[in-house]
């Protein structure tokens, strides 16, 4: 089985509300495939970066690493991905990753994250129990 190492963000802003993205018809962390030589940390914040059109304004806490399997091209691959705390402040514009196939990014508060939990990873709503 292939390892890939990916890295994202738990990413909150000054009114405590939480980035999220909408990618492959459901709900998700932004986050992505570790560059060569490239750390967890850096490429966490510039996967972020990328996927949803903002700056990171500070790089926090490492979460947890979460672990997946999927099939690609016939092979079965395991997908480790570390979690990490991250703020941005004064970044209103989401501009979605398109050619990712990122469709929406949002600001979200606590309260609404039913709609993410009913549509998402179980890696995800695992992340998100845990921290909420």
């Amino acid at each position: 089985m292939k390892m890939i190492k990916a890295a994202g963000g738990l990413v909150s802003n000054e009114e405590k509300h939480y980035l999220f993205i909408f990618r492959n018809g459901k709900w998700d962390l932004p986050k992505g495939k570790l560059d060569s030589g490239e750390t967890a940390k850096v490429a966490a914040v510039r996967e972020v970066e990328e996927e949803c059109g903002i700056r990171i304004e500070s790089l926090g806490d490492k979460i947890c690493n979460t672990y997946h399997i999927y099939e690609m091209n016939k092979e079965r691959i395991l997908k480790k991905t570390s979690w990490y705390r991250m703020s941005a402040v004064n970044q209103k514009v989401l501009i979605p990753q398109l050619e990712e196939g990122i469709t929406d990014v949002r600001w979200l508060a606590p309260g609404d994250f039913m709609m993410i939990r009913q549509n998402t990873y179980p890696s995800i709503r695992d992340l998100l129990n845990a921290e909420f």
